[in-house]
């Protein structure tokens, strides 16, 4: 057995063959030579010589090989170290049985039969992995087989990775995320198990994103910044971190204003601004400069010069939110109208106000002349803080009257200048307007722009309005002279009057009135039925009714006379045939009726010629009298 000898014997000899001792419950000789095992153990596996000699003949020998087996039974596979790691150097798969003798290995990677190569490494019992990764995670199967048995082991294998490099994602995708927007930012990356997830901001480190997604709802100013998200592969204990910038803007507040102001009222300098927001606004003046800009408030400074006058500057501001604009234009002063203000102090003295504003751009500068002299603030005058007002403080209206004041607007583009003389209290132009019951009126007046007014009585003529006694009747009186019902401020421009009879007539005015002094009164405004007769008319009418009547008495009386005597003269003449020209004359003759106007509305008196006629003369258009020949008459009326 190998170089062992085990069994001597000679052949046909009676004596017992010689077996070594450890031997003798395994080998057995026969007698024709032939070597028997009997519960042969594994360990007689070997190589076996047998050796003949015979004394002067020489040796013979040959050799066999003993292969002991034992059925495999129970094999378990088993890892070291015991998980496998990316990155590492080896990683070995061995396997163990509790019985069996193994005649041959087989090794299979998800049903694929494993060689020795420069990635996997076959010894005996096992199976090295060099530099396990990833794609090593699988099943591995181990197949033992000898002559009487065949078993087969398997085991899953996960290599463990990571975690790779972490990608960092902003749901929505946007650049910048305006104030109250919301947002949710995510963190990932492969590994096995799944990487854990931690964000941290400022410092501190935000829950509830441990599976790596961070929700954040109406976002603010605040929230903007640098985000760090850390993965850790809480079995390998590696980790890795990564960063993000998030981006998060608020619109400035209102819109962009622009303005240009007096730089020592010579120079222009155009202002922009827009207040608030992150970033600030980017402003800029392309008209004026292509290069220069700033970031919420921004101005340039040029001379005035005729081509800035009235000409439209615009005023670009760029915001990550929203592009908007405003227009500034710079003009010279315009024409104005001074307004002059009329009120009493304290102590009962008028001061009178007087504004000039011209529309400028910039603010036009006021100064004040009188004359040829210059007014500042002193005892009697003040000047207001924009220049603008000039308060006058006096009590007598008089010195107005003896003085003219200037004001001139100027800014660096022109100037304006106007001449205010002030006026005494006057009035100039009034209505009336009453309703339609004729009860109440409104008496309506207007004022010169440059008249010192306090005040304003209301006055009429005529009966006086209703009132109520202490009884509760109503009383009635009037007036045949002006007297004040109503006082009004001087800043009224209006006065109602109530109670009012429609059926009798009143007369209205308006007085102005600087304090104690008045002006020249209102044109007078009448209403009511109509004006009536005086007391003398009436006195003369009813004289003149009896005299008039009087003188048509005796003057019928004197007509009779003159035709009663002219038909007596023309009874005595001879009568002759009337000639066609006679008979023309008598249908051609004026017609002597007085007019009605001028007989006061009287009848026309009788035609007593016709009454003096005899029927008979009546029936024939014969003339009562021959007209005398015509003669010059001058009558004086």
């Amino acid at each position: 057995m190998a170089d062992l000898p085990v069994i001597t014997w000679t052949i046909t000899s009676t004596t017992p063959p010689d077996i070594a001792k450890n031997y003798r419950e395994v080998l057995r000789i026969e007698r024709n030579g032939s070597l028997t095992f009997v519960n042969v153990p594994l360990g007689y596996t070997s190589n076996y010589t047998i050796e003949i000699t015979k004394s002067g003949f020489g040796k013979a020998l040959t050799t066999f090989s003993l292969k002991v087996f034992e059925k495999i039974q129970n094999v378990i596979l088993s890892a070291q170290p015991d998980f496998a790691k990316e990155g590492t150097d080896r990683f070995t798969l061995q396997y163990s049985m509790l019985q069996g003798v193994v005649e041959q290995q087989m090794w299979f990677f998800n049903g694929k039969e494993i060689n020795t190569n420069s990635h996997y490494s076959l010894e005996q019992q096992s199976l090295v992995i060099l530099g396990p990764n990833r794609s090593d995670t699988g099943q591995y199967e181990v197949l033992l087989t000898n002559p009487f048995s065949s078993v087969t082991a398997r085991m899953n294998v996960t290599v463990l990775y990571g975690p790779d490099e972490p990608i960092l994602e902003a749901r929505p995708a946007q650049a910048f995320y305006v104030s109250g927007d919301s947002l949710s930012l995510s963190c990932h990356a492969e590994g096995f198990p799944q990487p854990t997830a931690e964000w941290v901001f400022g410092g501190q480190t935000l829950s509830g994103s441990r599976r790596g997604v961070l929700n954040l709802t109406h976002v603010q100013i605040s929230q903007g910044g640098v985000y760090t998200c850390t993965l850790l592969n809480e079995q390998t204990e590696e980790q890795r971190r990564k960063s993000m910038t998030l981006n998060v803007y608020e619109r400035p507040s209102g819109n962009p204003m622009c303005s240009v102001q007096s730089v020592n009222n010579v120079d222009l300098q155009y202002h922009c601004w827009w207040s608030g927001g992150t970033p600030q606004a980017q402003l800029s003046f392309p008209a004026l400069s292509n290069t220069s800009s700033g970031a919420g408030n921004f101005s340039l400074t040029f001379n005035a010069s005729d081509n800035l006058n009235r000409k439209t500057v615009t005023c670009m501001a760029d915001h990550p939110t929203e592009q908007n604009k405003c227009n500034i234009t710079a003009r010279s002063p315009m024409e104005f109208l001074p307004a002059v203000r009329t009120t009493v102090d304290s102590e009962g003295k008028i001061v009178v106000t007087i504004h000039c504003v011209s529309e400028a751009s910039p603010k036009a500068v006021v100064s004040w002349s009188k004359g040829s002299e210059a007014v500042t603030s002193r005892t009697i005058y003040q000047i207001s803080s924009d220049t603008t007002q000039l308060k006058i403080y006096d009590y007598n209206v008089s010195n107005f009257l003896l003085h003219n004041y200037t004001c001139n607007c100027r800014n660096p583009l022109g100037s304006q200048r106007r001449e205010i003389q002030l006026r005494g209290p006057s009035i100039s132009d009034s209505s009336l307007f009453p309703n339609q019951d004729g009860t109440i009126i409104t008496l309506t007046w207007e004022v010169p722009p440059t008249s010192v007014v306090t005040g304003f009585d209301i006055q009429m003529k005529g009966p006086d309005l209703l009132n109520k006694n202490r009884n509760g009747t109503q009383t009635r009186g009037s007036s045949n002279s002006f007297h004040t019902i109503q006082q009004k401020p001087g800043s009224d421009r209006s006065a109602d009057i109530f109670d009012l009879d429609p059926n009798l007539t009143y007369r209205f005015r308006v007085i102005p009135k600087a304090r104690m002094t008045e002006g020249e009164p209102s044109e007078v405004h009448r209403i009511g039925p109509g004006e009536g007769l005086s007391g003398p008319a009436i006195a003369g009418i009813a004289a003149g009714i009896p005299c008039s009547l009087l003188f048509l008495l005796l003057l019928g009386g004197f007509i009779y006379l003159c035709v009663y005597c002219n038909k007596n003269k023309s009874s005595r003449q001879t009568r002759y045939p009337v000639s066609r020209a006679a008979e023309k004359a008598i249908t051609t003759q004026t017609d002597t009726t007085p007019h009605n106007l001028l007989t006061g509305g009287l009848k026309s008196l009788p035609d007593y010629n016709r009454l003096q006629q005899t029927p008979s003369e009546r029936s024939v258009t014969l003339p009562t009298f021959v007209p005398p020949l015509p003669v010059r008459v001058a009558t004086t009326v």
